[in-house]
């Protein structure tokens, strides 16, 4: 694998940015500590659900889904079992999910896949709820331990890390060659020997995985899980609005919609709680309307425009001068 020197020393800078981000915790506490745990959250979820739609294409609202998937199996286990081997538990159970899901989405595309994606967290949902009523006897666990903020983002930035590394070398194998492929058109893909349902399975199984274990990491925050608070709608929908902001085009894009989009949503939800929905729902709509290829395709094609009306001035100059 032929990787420019460029690359490399971008990769080089992105880990030494992530060892200066970890020394949050030793500066500050509190409200700025609580906005960085907001922050590593939504970046690694957006990056983990980019992973998969960004070069696909296709919009999955499946992150509820996984998101609870992951707060429960801490949920469930956390008396018996230690916090890492809960972490594995909820990689495992992502990915059979995604796995499942994968498989019955395989003819799936456009809105019908959007719809199946979305209606998947309120049927999970729904499930754990009759399954606690009728056999635990209430509604919600509670998740007890000793871990802290600091503990949390710092698991947080570390799985963030994981990811952007995980995209790295998926931007650049076969598998992320095909998956371009396909989002570009399916079925140029399938007419090229590529195996789009294996490909789309097999990404979709890591995007879900990652977004599992940042429910798991975040389970001891919340200390009592109820199937509404883990299985949220609204977890998938943020999950989409920020990479839209920020761009899918380059992997580090929807980090350019978590930054201000968590800190104004949290302004937001302080100030305003109940509007946030209403705000949310403008926000989407102004979003796909004004920046359809997010904030850094906007800028790609600033630039891409600048270039050509150069190109094309130096080509009139030295068509003159001869």
């Amino acid at each position: 694998m032929n990787i420019p020197r460029n690359e490399f020393l971008a990769l080089g800078a992105g880990l030494a940015g992530a060892a200066v981000l970890a020394l949050l915790p030793v500066v500050t506490e509190g409200f700025w500590l609580t906005i960085g745990v907001n922050i590593m959250l939504s970046a690694a979820m957006c990056t983990a659900w980019a992973l998969f739609s960004g070069p696909t294409h296709l919009v999955s609202l499946a992150s509820a889904a996984f998101f609870g998937v992951g707060t429960y199996a801490v949920a469930i286990f956390i008396d018996v079992l230690p916090f890492p081997v809960l972490i594995l538990i909820a990689i495992a159970a992502g990915a059979v999910l995604a796995l499942l899901v994968g498989l019955a989405t395989l003819r799936l595309s456009g809105v019908y896949f959007v719809i199946f994606t979305l209606g998947l967290a309120e049927l999970i949902g729904q499930i754990v709820t009759w399954v606690q009523t009728n056999f635990g006897g209430a509604i919600g666990l509670y998740v007890f331990t000793d871990l802290t903020e600091t503990h949390l983002y710092w698991m947080l930035l570390a799985l963030t890390v994981v990811v952007f590394i995980t995209g790295w070398l998926v931007n650049r194998s076969r598998l992320g060659l095909a998956l371009r492929i396909i989002g570009n058109d399916e079925a140029v893909a399938r007419h090229v020997g590529v195996n789009t349902a294996r490909a789309r399975i097999i990404l979709f199984a890591i995007s879900g995985s990652f977004i599992a274990v940042a429910g798991a990491i975040m389970a001891p925050r919340y200390s009592y899980i109820t199937p509404d608070a883990a299985f949220n709608p609204m977890t998938s929908f943020m999950v989409v609005i920020m990479p839209m902001l920020g761009g899918t085009r380059r992997l580090w894009g929807p980090l350019v919609g978590v930054v201000p989009f968590t800190l104004i949503m949290d302004f937001i939800s302080s100030n305003f709680p109940n509007q946030t929905a209403v705000i949310v729902g403008i926000a989407f709509l102004a979003i796909v309307y004004v920046l359809p290829d997010g904030v850094t395709g906007r800028l790609e094609a600033l630039f891409h425009a600048r270039r050509s009306t150069e190109s094309g001035l130096l080509a009139k100059t030295a068509e003159e001068v001869r």
